[in-house]
């Protein structure tokens, strides 16, 4: 008598037993199965028009780390806020929070530049903004 037919029906309800149990843990913890990037927030922000240049700073400037740190000059963040503490009218979670850092340096650009689009054209002519 061979025992394969039962190790392949072992097997298979235990491959089914762990795809039940990962499936319910996605479920119960669904914030670690879509984790939101700075990038995907910057999106649901930043005008559609503007994106494009909003990434082509924030890729610059921080590599889109929250908490990126200039050392010579301090600046901090996204956008790379000089001082740093500017942001805190953005949000008193301004160290940490992606969504507090975008809506400051969307501000920032649109107050300074006009926009996005005008503040990395500015961007490129001057490797600052």
């Amino acid at each position: 008598m061979s025992l394969f037919p039962t190790r392949v029906r072992t097997t298979a309800a235990l491959l089914a037993s762990a795809a039940a149990i990962t499936a319910m843990g996605a479920a119960l913890i669904p914030s670690v199965a879509s984790a939101e990037t700075p990038q995907s927030i910057a999106a649901q922000i930043v005008p559609a028009g503007q994106l494009a240049s909003f990434d082509q700073i924030i890729s610059h400037e921080s590599s889109w780390n929250v908490t990126a740190t200039n050392a010579s000059s301090g600046a901090y963040g996204l956008g790379q806020a000089l001082p740093a503490s500017k942001m805190a009218s953005a949000g008193a979670d301004w160290q940490t929070n992606a969504a507090t850092q975008i809506k400051w340096a969307l501000g920032y650009m649109d107050s300074t530049y006009g926009s996005p689009n005008a503040a990395w054209s500015f961007w490129q002519a001057h490797n600052w903004y």
